[in-house]
């Protein structure tokens, strides 16, 4: 079974128009309101590639019953969240105009009965289960949440994969996680240096291997992707040629590419070529990728 777990989700409100002026009023050609955070992305990426999954995480007041209602009745997908009973899951509003312009909102507190309620759930999890923990938390949590999941899981092999920034992802290595999927500006931020060139980013993505990360996969937008295996494969793959038109979930889409690949085929090979699929089909259109485009990338995707 697969997991994943959003800590902070959202209701992304989003808003088209041609152009953005401030201190006026703007009025707008496209809107429309979407379940929105890396996890449940992740969920529903996988839902269009036939695998199923479990979004797991904290939903509160009306956004977050419309966040629920959304993935079961709009994406099929299934969701087991943990209901706060104060505040509201967060806004995001996402201005797209001459320029992308994001106002996220703050997320509810997160008590620790409600903490503890998530760990019971995780606590059902099974040998050979896939554990997916994406995204940003709230500032209300300890930052070393991860960690402590990890560890609460550690007599168990779960197949878990991160993608998240700094201290978030550097604290879980030493549980070997079996994927992290930093882009290259995270990979930069976390030995505070730009790394601009694939032998930098695969030399100290190798380090990040050394201290306990099985298999990274490194998103570079337009530049394609690199992946190294725990086997000690380096693999690199340009991105297919697409017109850009939104950045948001590609990178979820590409681990959820990248778990369905290897999942069908045990082949890391094939699940980074899915994985370049997904996360390009979503950055070519105007929402998360469905199977048709994937599929219809995936024959030109060489590694």
């Amino acid at each position: 079974m697969i997991y994943t777990v959003t800590f902070n989700p959202s209701l992304d409100y989003i808003a088209r128009l041609d152009s953005f002026q401030s201190g006026t009023i703007n009025r707008l050609n496209y809107e429309n309101f979407l379940c929105g955070g890396k996890g449940i992305n992740v969920s529903i990426v996988l839902k269009n590639l036939s695998m199923d999954s479990t979004a797991l995480g904290f939903t509160a007041g009306f956004t977050g019953k419309e966040i629920e209602r959304q993935l079961t009745d709009i994406f099929h997908c299934h969701c087991d969240f943990i209901h706060l009973n104060e505040g509201n899951t967060r806004i995001n509003v996402k201005i797209k105009a001459d320029n992308e312009t994001e106002i996220n909102g703050q997320g509810p507190d997160i008590s620790t009965n409600a903490l503890n309620a998530l760990f019971e759930k995780l606590s059902t999890l099974q040998d050979g289960d896939y554990l997916v923990l994406a995204g940003s938390i709230p500032n209300t949590l300890p930052n070393d949440i991860y960690e402590k999941i990890l560890k609460h899981l550690s007599d168990k092999k779960i197949n878990v994969i991160v993608d998240a920034e700094g201290k978030l992802l550097v604290n879980v290595l030493s549980y070997h996680p079996f994927l992290i999927k930093p882009n290259n500006h995270e990979l930069s931020g976390i030995f505070g240096k730009e790394l601009t060139t694939v032998e930098e980013l695969v030399e100290h993505a190798k380090l990040l291997q050394e201290k306990g990360a099985r298999n990274i996969l490194i998103s570079r937008g337009g530049d394609g992707a690199i992946l190294l295996t725990e086997k000690g494969d380096y693999m690199q793959c340009p991105a297919p040629k697409g017109i850009l038109i939104n950045s948001v979930g590609a990178g979820d889409s590409m681990v959820a590419g990248f778990v369905a690949g290897y999942i069908n085929t045990n082949d890391y090979k094939e699940a980074f070529r899915m994985g370049v699929a997904s996360g390009s089909a979503s950055a070519f259109s105007e929402n998360l990728a469905t199977k048709p485009e994937i599929d219809n990338l995936l024959k030109d995707i060489i590694i």
